[in-house]
C-alpha cells in the first residue's frame, strides 16, 4: 500500500483571532470570547496573551477575570466566525477535495493523490499557511504525517503558527518518545494508571503486550496498542456529518455517590459548552447523561430535562460509585431548529 500524505489544519485561537484582525485597537491585549461573568458563562477560546495569565477555553470566565483582571472579554459572533470557516474551508478544497472538517477552525486533508508543489506534504502546508494568512489574516498551524492521529499531534507542536512535518522514516522516533499524554483518549486517569504502571512514553507503553492493555483498559487497549506504535487506519471522509456533540471524564478515583456526580456537573457542562462553540454552535436537539459505574456497567439517559436531572435518573439505574460521566446533546440539521443561545451578551 502506497503511503498516505495528510494534512491537519488547526487555525490559531480562532475566534479571538477573527477578532484581533476585525479591531486593531485590541492589540496585544488579552482577549477572550466566552459568556458574561454576570450569567455564569464560560470562554470559548482566548489568545495567547491570556494564556499567559492561565485562562483556557471552557473556564468560568469568573474564573478567567480573577486570573486576568485586565481581560478583555467579547461575545461570539458565531455568524462572523462562519463566514471566516466557509473561505479557510474553500481554500482547502483549492488543494485537495478529500477535505475532513472537523470544526469550524479545523480540518484532515488526505493530499496523498495531489501532484501539485512535486507532491511535497511540507510545500502544501506552507502554501495553506500564506495563503491563508494573505486571504483571511487568520494563522494556521499545519501538521503533516502519514496518518490522522500523528497529523493531528504535528499540527499542535510548534503552535502558534507552526508546521511540522513527520516524514514516515521518521514516525518510529517520533512516536517513541512521545509521552502517552499526547495520545488521543489519555486523559488523567488512564495516564495516572499508566503512570503507577511506570509508563510515560509511547516506547515505554509498547512493553505491555496487547493482551495485557486489553485486560486494564478494555477496547481501548487495542487502541492504545496500536496508537503506540503509530498505526491509524483511519481515512479522511469528506462527508462526514456530525451527529452529536459530548464531552466525558474518567475519574481517578471514584465519585462514591449522587452528590458528588451532581458537583461534577459544572466542569462537565462547562467543556461541553466550549466544545459546542468551537463547532460554531450548532443547533442541538436534546441533551444526554452517560454514566459508567464502577462495576463498568454503562447507562445513557436522553431528554430535555435539567442536566442535573438527567443524572440524577441516570444514576439511578445503577446506584452505586460512578468512574465516568459524560454529557452531550443530539444535533439536528441546522434548517430544523432555530439556533439556541449557549452563550449571553457580554457586559
Amino acid at each position: 500500500m502506497a503511503t498516505r500524505k495528510i494534512l491537519h489544519a488547526d487555525c490559531d485561537c480562532f475566534y479571538a483571532a477573527v477578532e484581533m484582525r476585525d479591531d486593531p485597537n485590541l492589540g496585544e491585549a488579552p482577549l477572550a470570547v466566552g459568556g458574561s461573568r454576570e450569567r455564569r458563562g464560560v470562554i470559548a477560546t482566548c489568545n495567547y496573551a491570556a494564556r499567559a495569565f492561565g485562562v483556557r477555553s471552557a473556564m468560568p470566565t469568573a474564573q478567567a477575570l480573577r486570573l486576568c483582571p485586565d481581560l478583555v472579554l467579547r461575545a461570539p459572533d458565531f455568524e462572523r466566525y462562519r463566514a471566516v470557516s466557509r473561505e479557510i474551508l474553500a481554500l482547502f478544497h483549492e488543494l485537495t477535495p478529500r477535505v475532513e472538517p472537523l470544526s469550524l477552525d479545523e480540518a484532515y486533508l488526505d493530499i496523498s493523490a495531489v501532484t501539485r508543489f512535486q507532491g511535497s506534504a511540507t510545500w502544501m502546508g506552507q502554501w495553506l499557511k500564506a495563503e491563508c494568512l494573505a486571504r483571511t489574516g487568520i494563522t494556521l498551524s499545519v501538521g503533516a504525517a502519514p496518518n490522522k492521529f500523528l497529523a493531528k499531534v504535528a499540527s499542535d507542536w510548534d503552535k502558534p503558527d507552526g508546521l511540522w512535518v513527520v516524514p514516515p522514516e521518521a514516525v518510529e522516533a517520533f512516536v517513541a518518545a512521545l509521552p502517552v499524554n499526547r495520545l488521543p483518549g489519555v486523559g488523567p486517569a488512564t495516564a495516572g494508571k499508566l503512570d503507577t504502571l511506570g509508563i510515560r512514553r509511547c516506547d515505554e507503553l509498547r512493553s505491555l503486550p496487547r493482551e495485557a492493555l486489553i485486560e486494564q483498559f478494555g477496547k481501548f487497549g487495542q487502541r492504545l496498542f496500536e496508537l503506540c506504535r503509530g498505526q491509524d487506519e483511519r481515512e479522511v471522509r469528506p462527508q462526514r456529518e456530525r451527529k452529536s456533540v459530548s464531552v466525558e471524564t474518567t475519574f481517578p478515583r471514584d465519585l462514591p455517590d449522587l452528590a458528588s456526580c451532581q458537583a461534577a456537573l459544572p466542569e462537565l457542562v462547562a467543556r461541553l459548552e466550549a466544545r459546542l462553540a468551537r463547532h460554531g454552535h450548532p443547533p442541538p436537539s436534546h441533551a444526554f447523561v452517560k454514566v459508567r459505574f464502577n462495576d463498568f456497567s454503562l447507562t445513557t439517559l436522553e431528554g430535555s430535562a435539567p442536566w442535573d436531572t438527567l443524572m440524577t435518573q441516570a444514576w439511578a439505574r445503577g446506584g452505586r460509585p460512578v468512574r465516568l460521566l459524560g454529557v452531550g446533546v443530539r444535533l439536528r440539521p441546522p434548517e430544523a431548529l432555530r439556533q439556541l443561545p449557549l452563550f449571553d451578551e457580554a457586559p
